[in-house]
């Protein structure tokens, strides 16, 4: 567990590479607990790249960093998993596992994060279901939900293990408005409840509508902005 006066992010100097192309130079960067944070910038900027590098996708190797208390530059490849372990990620696309029923989709977690006892992952699921607004929908497979109740259903993967630290890829890129609208308002309870946040997004809109705190990626660079950017 990490030190609660800690940021949950500290990077410094930091240099995020694809292959061997630096895609963000020189990144300083601290977040805290119950904070919710936008990540903005055009397609190819370095929102996946930063995000990537944060749960242990993309090695550090320049500057420094730490996740929740765990040192990214010295992460060895086999020990990602514990990294992720405290977190929660959210992508666009879901990944759940469609053969499973929502609440075996959660079962399959627990039980790769050592939940050993059934009762307690039955009590976890029912938690973060409930959470989610799902307490009644366990039994379906994720083809018989609504984008937005699969979208619900990642965010309750992602909360099984209590992280401190979401990170959410355009969590309603896929969704319409209204759907779109009831996600972002769980994700921004979930800061309020102690949760850091850290959301990707291309909707320029919502950020005017929730406010929180914005950082662009644009031009190798990461800044953070003191408002919305005005769209020409």
């Amino acid at each position: 567990m990490s030190d609660a006066a800690a940021p949950l992010i500290a990077l410094a100097g930091a240099d995020l590479h694809q292959e061997e192309h630096i895609v963000l130079s020189g990144v300083d960067l601290e977040a805290r607990a119950g904070e919710f944070i936008y990540l903005i910038g055009r397609t190819g900027s370095g929102k996946s790249s930063l995000l990537k590098t944060l749960y242990g996708e993309l090695p550090l190797t320049v500057g420094t960093g730490s996740v929740c208390g765990v040192d990214l530059p010295s992460l060895k490849r086999n020990r990602v998993h514990l990294l992720r372990r405290k977190l929660g990620i959210v992508f666009q696309d879901f990944e759940l596992l469609t053969d499973r029923t929502a609440a075996e989709n959660l079962q399959f977690v627990l039980k790769v994060t050592d939940w050993k006892e059934a009762g307690d992952r039955e009590r976890r699921i029912a938690e973060v279901l409930e959470a989610v607004g799902l307490e009644n929908k366990g039994y379906k497979r994720p083809h018989e939900l609504s984008g937005g109740e699969r979208q619900r259903l990642a965010i309750a993967r992602a909360l099984l293990n209590a992280p401190e630290l979401i990170l959410a890829d355009e969590p309603t890129g896929n969704l319409d408005p209204q759907t779109a609208e009831g996600i972002l308002q769980l994700l921004h309870n979930l800061a309020a409840e102690g949760r850091c946040v850290l959301m990707a997004t291309h909707n320029h809109d919502i950020l005017r509508r929730r406010p929180g705190r914005i950082l662009q990626c644009d031009q190798g660079k990461l800044k953070e902005l003191s408002a919305p950017p005005v769209l020409v």
